[in-house]
Parts: structure tokens; sequence; C-alpha cells
């Protein structure tokens, strides 16, 4: 007798390995840093994080929408919209600690896997990149059960994906000290 969960174990363990191994830094190289520097002076860093928060509500709203048809073709864009923002808001948390918006891909990685609680050494690893894949898929996969039921699916794609960048932007914050940073207006 075959197992009906051995070919979806396989999927996602090779799911997890491309993820960990090319995924992360393609979104990090096509994220404008230099846009996100922009938006946080010009917005403040709270209106940043909740404009990436309700960005990553819209894809899950819609990838919920309408039951396992959305489903199945939004999960991925959802998915990979939702990594997106993650790593938006933890760009934007610390270039307001750092006062630099140019960050590098391993300090990043590793801000990203301390905030994950994924062990982070001094140099990004493949372990510790499975580890966020692992972590990150984890999370999305709890919800995806509750996003075949139309309409209800939208609300619960949308409010979950919200509620995970809200959460993680207040781990990375405290990580970094920026809920201590105290921000005078020069006129």
């Amino acid at each position: 007798m075959k197992l009906p969960f051995k070919k979806a174990r396989t999927d996602i363990k090779q799911y997890v390995d491309t993820l960990s191994h090319d995924g992360f830094r393609h979104i990090f190289d096509h994220i404008d840093q230099l846009s996100i520097k922009r938006s946080v002076d010009k917005n403040g860093l709270d209106k940043f994080i909740n404009q990436c928060a309700y960005m990553a509500a819209g894809s899950g709203a819609i990838a919920g929408s309408g039951g396992i048809m959305t489903m199945l073709v939004g999960m991925p864009v959802d998915f990979v919209n939702l990594i997106t923002q993650q790593f938006r808001v933890t760009m934007a948390v610390m270039y307001y600690t750092k006062g630099n918006y140019r960050i590098g891909f391993d300090e990043f990685m590793q801000l990203v896997a301390t905030s994950f609680k994924v062990e982070a050494g001094v140099a990004v690893t493949k372990t510790m990149m499975e580890g966020i894949a692992e972590k990150l898929l984890l999370a999305f996969g709890v919800r995806a059960a509750e996003r075949l039921v139309p309409v209800v699916g939208a609300v619960i794609g949308g409010t979950a994906n919200y509620l995970f960048v809200k959460r993680m932007a207040l781990k990375v914050k405290e990580m970094k000290g920026a809920d201590k940073v105290v921000v005078i207006p020069i006129d």
C-alpha cells in the first residue's frame, strides 16, 4: 500500500531545497532597497510595515477567495508575496536602526534566521536557509486547508498574512532595538 502523503512530502522537500538554494537570493535581489529607504523616510517605519502587511493580506485574500481553484493557482504567488513583504519589512527595520539602506544578503539572512529562531552562525549556510524555508512553509501550510472554503478562505488568508507580517515585524524591531529608537522630527 502506498502512502498518499509520500509524494507530497517529497514535493515539499524539493520546494524547501529550491527556496533555500536560490529562491531567497532571487527575492532579495529583486527588492529595491532605495525605494524602501525613501518610503520609510517619507512615511515612517510603522506606516511602511502596515503597507507591507496590507499587501500580504491582499494576496492572501485573493488566494483564498474562490476555494480550491484560486488556492491552487494563488498559493504559490501568495507565498512568494508573503516572503517578499516580510523581507521588505526586515530591510526597513534594518535601515531604520542602522541608517544605511544598503544591506548585504548574508547579514540580512542572519537576521531573518534569528527572527525565525533558526540557528544562525557567522556564515549563511544551506542548513540555516533550509531551516528558514521549512519554518515559512510550516507557517504557510497550516492555513492552507482553511482556505478551501470560498469567501471564508479569503478572510482567513488575508488575516493570517496580515498578522504574520505584523508579528514578524515586531520580532525584528525588538531584536534590532527599533522599538526603543526615538525619532525627533526636524522642522
